[in-house]
């Protein structure tokens, strides 16, 4: 995995936003340097964004991470 661009997570921000219908999205740089880029909504970090660049061909591959105690009770 490669590191992700200022540019990039702007980029990938906008085009998050138009695609999952969430103007709360966004795509913040890492806290300190060596980690994930950070997926949050409305400000609550959902999960990471990696790149991958194989043979000039770019990638990205997004974790969200939910947990059980945040889903609804069950039915």
């Amino acid at each position: 995995m490669s590191t992700i661009s200022t540019n990039e997570i702007s980029r990938l921000q906008t085009t998050l936003r138009r695609l999952l219908g969430a103007k709360g999205l966004s795509v913040n740089a890492p806290p300190r340097p060596g980690l994930s880029v950070e997926l949050a909504v409305d400000g609550e970090v959902i999960g990471t964004i990696h790149r991958d660049d194989d043979e000039g061909e770019v990638s990205y591959a997004i974790n969200i991470i939910l947990l059980e105690e945040d889903l609804p009770p069950p039915t």
